[in-house]
């Protein structure tokens, strides 16, 4: 038959993976560094994905394609927990498919699996596709008292992943908290990094020097802002020249936002010393410091 589906252009994609958080259905996934449509089964043609992409790679054509099957895409997201159940049931609601809609819900009620209450905005994170060391996971750290006790310093860690490229804007513990974004380095220098910075934060990390697609770094930073509704964003980075290009890629993405939130900087030593640590403001003129000052 013939109907609206996605196809994706390979010499734009760059294998960001920002489509894919935003495709409930699982119909994308990250093969050989591109993002790939895996079956027609699973698109709905909606475009959930197009604006999510920085390179517009992604657009919708007419063609002969396998149709759609609710219970398929179903079978797919149910694997990939709860959250992600709600966001597909919200993103049918929301193009109004009240028959893939209903499909969905009488196949919960099948499998016994409970429906989603709807109060809140559906969040979701980055299904797993492949590597075991990107799949996103929240954690607690109800026995932080009792390492205390043992004498050990507990983690202040409480999700995975951290490094810029493989987390997702949309993963439930970056909504509406207050985001760290730190240099690789900055853990190793501060002894007391997860107690005096880390504690209640959520993080991501990256090399301004070293890491490639510094461009996809900023749509996230943007989407974290502007999605996700982080709070705050600290930014810590070494002392060393190279590293203020964080402090500068996190500044250009909150002045591009349509939400405005608070940016700290602070500077570490390379002997684990504090320099500097002020709030910085997203200008024009602010993107082209060198560090906090």
């Amino acid at each position: 038959m013939e109907r609206n589906i996605i196809t994706i252009d390979e010499e734009k994609c760059t294998g960001c993976g920002l489509c894919i958080p935003n495709c409930p259905e699982g119909a994308i996934q990250i093969i050989d560094g591109k993002a790939r449509l895996v079956s027609d089964l699973l698109c709905d043609g909606l475009g959930a994905c197009l604006g999510h992409c920085p390179e517009d790679a992604i657009s919708i054509e007419e063609r002969e394609a396998e149709e759609y099957d609710e219970r398929k895409v179903m079978e797919n997201v149910v694997k990939q927990g709860a959250n992600t159940v709600k966001a597909h049931l919200a993103h049918l609601k929301e193009h109004k498919q009240d028959a893939y809609y209903n499909q969905a819900v009488e196949y919960l009620k099948e499998q016994g699996i409970p429906i989603p209450e709807e109060k809140e905005p559906a969040i979701h994170g980055m299904p797993f596709t492949g590597c075991p060391g990107s799949r996103m996971m929240s954690f607690a750290r109800e026995d932080a008292a009792a390492e205390v006790l043992a004498g050990k310093r507990p983690s202040q860690l409480t999700h995975w992943p951290i490094q810029m490229h493989l987390l997702s804007p949309n993963a439930p513990h970056y909504q509406k908290a207050d985001m760290l974004l730190g240099a690789d380095c900055v853990a190793y220098s501060l002894g007391d990094f997860h107690k005096d910075y880390l504690k209640g934060k959520a993080l991501g990390i990256a090399c301004p020097k070293l890491d490639e697609g510094k461009e996809i770094y900023l749509e996230k930073l943007k989407a974290l802002i502007d999605v996700a509704k982080i709070n705050t964003l600290t930014v810590m980075i070494m002392q060393v020249p190279c590293c203020s290009g964080l402090l500068h890629l996190a500044l250009q993405a909150a002045a591009q936002t349509e939400r405005k939130i608070p940016v700290k900087c602070i500077v570490v030593g390379i002997q684990g010393d504090i320099l500097k640590e002020e709030w910085v403001h997203a200008t024009p003129e602010a993107q082209r410091v060198s560090a906090c000052r």
